[in-house]
């Protein structure tokens, strides 16, 4: 289960990485009705709490409900998803903010239409015993995914003690991979999201000593559709917006159902995926307002997406910084908020 990666399409390998298989998909742009006047589509996501919700919209047919045909496509490797979303091959994703700048600084045209959820706490920097605080990381060896949006923590992480990535010995290695090794004690420290954290936290004396908690705003969750999608068929896009919200609601109402569905789909047991709930902050239609209205703190997008991408540059996790005009549409989410 990998994911919240760093689109590599930025660095400049993701379109070119996109395997055969999706390329050979074409376009997730059909026009074949989906029965409200709009298309049916392709919806991406992986494993991460904030984005199990969709099992549920799917498994309790509350996709159908809204008068939309989804095909919800889960992705092994969020990767993987990122470049379906940048070659067309699915018209909708799941992914964070961070990752959708990024990719649009590598030529990818996406609008956020939904903020699903923020991390908080669910990704972490986690050390072995007798490493307490991050600055004690210097000269230590750090395992994460490269370009991954743990690896992102970690550099925001140092930046914030007064170090950078050339202060530590940056091992990457897959998120899964880089878990064990920590677990097997063959690292210092290592940047995981959950539920690879239960994994590295069975280190005897490991520790969290930075976690997303400890940046509010800087990693939020988000629903990204193709330019074209929101502009030629508004009312599917608007289904889809109308799905989270009912979402939420069931989940609420139906909580030990949903929290099953949504422990199977992540592969855990239902106790692993409660511990999870205080470190995934879900938003519904009030906190998608509050984020989507221009601003000047980090809960405001506009201004999250402006510090992340002169991040992004400035760690040379990209080369050039995203055009964020047209990046954020509002229209669904109130909409949905009106109706509501």
């Amino acid at each position: 289960m990998k994911r919240r990666t760093l689109i590599q399409a930025a660095l400049g390998l993701g379109l070119a990485a996109a395997s055969p298989t999706l390329a050979a998909c074409g376009s997730a742009e059909s026009d074949t009705s989906d029965g409200s006047g709009g298309k049916k589509i392709t919806l991406g996501f992986s494993a991460w709490p904030g984005w199990f919700p969709w099992q549920v919209a799917d498994e309790k047919g509350l996709f159908a409900k809204n008068g939309i045909q989804v095909e919800l496509k889960y992705f092994d490797s969020y990767t993987d998803s990122l470049n379906a979303m940048a070659t067309g091959s699915i018209n909708a994703n799941s992914q964070t903010l961070n990752d959708t700048l990024a990719s649009v600084a590598g030529g990818s045209q996406q609008t956020i239409v939904l903020t699903n959820d923020n991390s908080t706490g669910n990704d972490a920097i986690i050390a072995r015993e007798g490493i307490d605080t991050v600055a004690d990381l210097k000269g230590k060896t750090v395992a994460a995914e490269q370009g991954t949006v743990d690896h992102f923590l970690l550099l925001l992480a140092l930046e914030k003690a007064g170090l950078s990535e050339k202060d530590v010995n940056f091992k990457p290695l897959p998120t899964d991979a880089a878990a064990a090794a920590f677990a097997a004690g063959k690292v210092d420290a290592v940047g995981v999201f959950a539920p690879f954290t239960t994994t590295a936290l069975k280190l005897k004396g490991s520790k969290v000593i930075a976690s997303s908690r400890d940046f509010p705003g800087s990693i939020p969750d988000h629903t990204v559709v193709s330019p074209e999608l929101a502009k030629n068929s508004p009312k599917t896009v608007q289904a889809l917006v109308d799905t989270w919200f009912e979402t939420l609601g069931w989940i609420t109402d139906h909580h030990d159902e949903a929290v099953a569905i949504m422990a199977k789909r992540g592969g855990v047991s239902v106790a692993d995926y409660e511990a999870y709930d205080k470190g995934t902050t879900l938003f519904d239609t009030k906190a998608n307002i509050e984020a989507f209205t221009p601003g000047s703190t980090d809960a405001n997008l506009d201004h999250q997406a402006k510090k992340i991408a002169d991040f992004l540059v400035s760690s040379k996790l990209v080369d050039t910084a995203p055009k964020l005009d047209g990046l954020l549409d509002p229209t669904f989410i109130k909409k949905a908020s009106t109706a509501g």
